[in-house]
């Protein structure tokens, strides 16, 4: 437990889902692809085994004391597993170079099989990197794992733009396409779900700034409506980010029946509370960029303030969280910053007059 702190992550937590009082706030910035930075690796080094995954994980928590740990399965996995071939950066995400379905009308080629445990050597290292950690750190902080939702693992097996071109022009396939995503990430959760894993379901390729919202109600909604049921029967929690403007998508998020609701700081707090904040708890949404990365200590300290001021009385509650994950070369002070001030602004019980000025 972090020495600012009077509870762990998870009696916050606990006392969070429970309406009962807190120290203070749930803070959660997402330290998942920098979070090497921590112990001084590179994101190739961090990613290169299992247990420097976790070791970072467990680094950054000692540091920054944040209320969830994050494995990082990440938005390509499927693909990966299906033959998409990567590029291999020292200092950040790898990024697709070729994809495993050239023509769409090939779909039913693909297997599905390679998609199990026991033949993905990538999701056996993050099952091993989330027991490690869950291992080490699970009796006082929860651990989620950073997981692609239907249509973004669709666009790590055919390139997006041609995915987004064959809505109109083939939407059959399609949807034959997503459906096979959609059983896959089915196994795939499950076992991170066994494994003691929170699935953090981020579709990024389904933003509003990418899709319509007629898109998104035929080839994204759906297929997460059925995703999360099949996460709730075994025995999961989920929470569900889109990354970019889903202003226009917020309260049809909510309809597919995730446990919470993370939005972009691209969206407005205020009005995601008026849609959407008395029927799921809401996380949210330092600018990861120009704040978090970009911004100096005193960037964060305000940019924390003022989602705070936004949405501290969410009806079903709010946890603060950066916008999107944090990636490349963060500054550790301003992870530092953010709860710091987290424990400055949000100290419990919430006194408004501390940050409404």
């Amino acid at each position: 437990m972090h020495k600012d702190d009077h509870m762990t992550p998870n009696e916050r937590l606990t006392a969070f889902m429970t309406g009962k009082p807190m120290d203070r706030i749930l803070a959660m910035p997402v330290v998942c692809s920098m979070s090497g930075l921590a112990l001084g690796m590179t994101h190739k080094e961090k990613r290169s085994s299992a247990l420097n995954e976790a070791k970072a994980q467990v680094a950054a928590y000692k540091r920054f004391g944040n209320d969830l740990t994050i494995i990082e399965y990440g938005l390509h996995g499927v693909g990966i597993a299906l033959g998409s071939v990567m590029n291999d950066p020292e200092d950040s995400i790898p990024a697709i170079m070729s994809y495993a379905l050239n023509d769409l009308n090939h779909v039913d080629q693909l297997d599905i099989a390679k998609l199990e445990l026991k033949n993905d050597k990538k999701l056996q290292l993050h099952v091993e990197a989330t027991k490690i950690l869950i291992d080490e750190l699970g009796k006082e902080v929860p651990t989620g794992v950073l997981i692609s939702g239907p249509f973004t693992a669709a666009a790590s097996i055919y390139q997006t733009e041609s995915l987004l071109r064959a809505t109109r022009k083939n939407p059959e396939k399609v949807h034959q396409l997503l459906q096979f995503c959609t059983q896959g990430l089915k196994t795939i959760y499950r076992e991170f779900i066994k494994a003691g894993a929170v699935i953090l379901l981020c579709d990024p390729i389904a933003s509003g700034t990418i899709l319509s919202r007629k898109q998104y109600l035929e080839f994204v909604l759906p297929y997460t409506i059925d995703l999360m049921q099949d996460i709730h029967e075994a025995k999961g929690m989920v929470c569900y980010h889109i990354c970019g403007d889903t202003t226009a998508i917020v309260a049809d998020m909510v309809t597919s029946g995730c446990d919470m609701l993370s939005i972009d700081n691209k969206v407005d707090l205020a009005y995601t509370k008026q849609v959407a904040g008395g029927k799921v708890p809401i996380l949210g949404n330092v600018d990861p960029v120009e704040v978090l990365i970009l911004g100096n200590t005193k960037d964060v300290d305000l940019a924390v303030k003022s989602c705070i001021q936004k949405a501290y009385d969410s009806p079903c509650g709010y946890i603060l969280a950066s916008g999107c994950d944090l990636s490349g070369n963060v500054p550790l002070e301003n992870v530092d910053q953010f709860m710091a001030s987290a424990r400055k602004y949000g100290k419990w019980p919430l006194e408004p007059q501390n940050f409404m000025s």
